[in-house]
């Protein structure tokens, strides 16, 4: 239940039968893009996403994290990589049971939304070796986010911005990409809309439930990097019955440099063996 509430399910569900939600009027193979598109996607298990950010080093949303035993592999190009340690972030709290009961009693979940807002779903994976086959993607650096285009990429739940997903998956298929304008950025969580066309941009979408910790990327000088990662999403009305992914939802990401000085103090440590926050 809890990847349910994280980008998808109830109300303010955090995704975590393809990917990305897409425009009813864009034919899907628009979408669709080899691998190639982003090397440093990488697929944590069974769903959901991280982004190499160094040689050894993977930036997720921690609710991607297996809620029962250890990371032990992560996908990279292609390749399993063994993984030497998992770094949550303190400030990380999982679903309290008592919201997710009180959700699924009544379909009214908004204070799921703000226990989700008021934490830090980030997480540090360390891999036992570098990657030397793919390059890291540099995280972006400004504070400008609010108005920039964003693509963002996964291999998570599909369907149309006209009908939604299914919220019962499957949560992990081919990868796409789409673009959305970002509507708002500050401290922990920058977010945009899923507008209806023809306000739409051209290849205008969403994240989908799987795409949890998915790349959102900003382009600067020619280059893609990586701003956001795929978190939580509002969606309005019964969260029992709703379908996640219809216009007007608001998709809120991680807001990465917000994490820059965490992110950089835990890798300059020294290698151990045992999870840190």
């Amino acid at each position: 239940m809890k990847r349910l509430l994280l980008l998808g399910v109830l109300l303010a569900v955090s995704s975590t039968a393809h990917a990305i939600v897409i425009r009813h009027d864009v034919d899907d193979a628009k979408y669709r893009v080899p691998a190639t598109e982003f090397p440093a996607l990488v697929d944590m298990p069974g769903e959901g996403h991280g982004a190499l950010i160094a040689p050894q080093w993977v930036l997720t949303a921690a609710h991607t994290l297996p809620m029962h035993g250890d990371l032990k592999q992560v996908v990279i190009n292609g390749a399993a990589r063994d993984v030497e340690r998992v770094v949550v972030h303190p400030g990380y709290r999982t679903l309290p049971q008592t919201l997710i009961d009180q959700a699924m009693a009544s379909g009214e979940a908004m204070l799921i939304v703000v226990f989700l807002a008021s934490g830090d779903d980030v997480a540090l994976i360390r891999l036992k070796a570098p990657v030397t086959d793919v390059a890291p993607v540099a995280i972006y650096s400004g504070t400008d986010e609010a108005g920039q285009i964003a693509k963002i990429l996964g291999k998570g739940a599909t369907g149309t911005g006209a009908t939604g997903h299914s919220p019962s998956g499957p949560n992990r298929t081919e990868l796409r990409r789409a673009f959305n304008t970002i509507t708002s950025a500050y401290d922990r969580w920058l977010c945009y809309v899923f507008d209806e066309p023809p306000q739409a941009l051209p290849l205008e979408g969403v994240l989908g439930n799987g795409d949890s910790g998915g790349p959102v990327l900003i382009e600067r000088d020619g280059q893609w990097l990586l701003a956001g990662q795929g978190a939580w999403k509002v969606v309005q009305g019964n969260v029992l019955t709703a379908r996640p992914g219809r216009y007007g939802q608001v998709t809120c990401n991680v807001r990465v440099n917000h994490y820059r000085d965490w992110i950089e103090r835990i890798m300059a440590e020294p290698a151990q063996t045992t999870a840190v926050g």
